[in-house]
């Protein structure tokens, strides 16, 4: 099955399933869907920051701090949060991420889903998806919010940052 053809719960403003959709179609035409971002950490707590790779169906080639994807129908935040984090970092046994937030994406222009920010740490050797990740490193902090006005960054991504950032200034 490609990634098109995976079916989503398409939720109301409030989160609630008000339907079901192939992955494509929903992309297509921006029905709202839920998506969950992790940010991994290593034993040092630097940032897992990777590119995405040419052929990603949304925003192919830009950078991301997050590791992550869209939660299947069905599916828990939780469980998608955990599936993500193992499948995009290529290790298996990673803690249970913990769930920081929620928020609604909405880029203005149509594409808009809810999105589940979490955190955990990764003390194992990562390995990603040839087919998802053409680079990855972990960067210290200070070099993330360096790279900001340098590299090329999901939209999504940037906005899971920045409400994670008044997050942490709240908290």
């Amino acid at each position: 099955m490609s990634a098109a053809d995976e079916i989503l719960d398409i939720v109301d403003e409030n989160d609630q399933v008000i339907g079901v959709s192939p992955r494509g179609e929903a992309y297509a035409k921006g029905l709202r869907h839920r998506c969950v971002f992790i940010r991994a950490r290593d034993a040092e707590g630097r940032v897992f920051v990777h590119r995405r790779t040419p052929t990603k169906l949304v925003f192919p080639s830009l950078y991301d701090m997050f590791v992550g994807g869209v939660v299947g129908a069905g599916e828990s935040y939780d469980d998608a949060a955990l599936r993500e984090a193992e499948e995009e970092l290529g290790v298996s046994g990673l803690p249970r991420p913990e769930f920081l937030f929620k928020f609604l994406y909405d880029n203005g222009a149509g594409q808009t889903w809810w999105s589940a920010v979490y955190e955990v740490r990764c003390d194992l050797p990562v390995d990603p998806q040839v087919e998802e990740v053409s680079w990855h490193d972990f960067l210290p902090e200070d070099e993330v919010e360096r790279r900001l006005t340098e590299w090329e960054w999901v939209p999504d991504g940037l906005a899971a940052h920045d409400r994670l950032k008044a997050y942490r200034s709240m908290g």
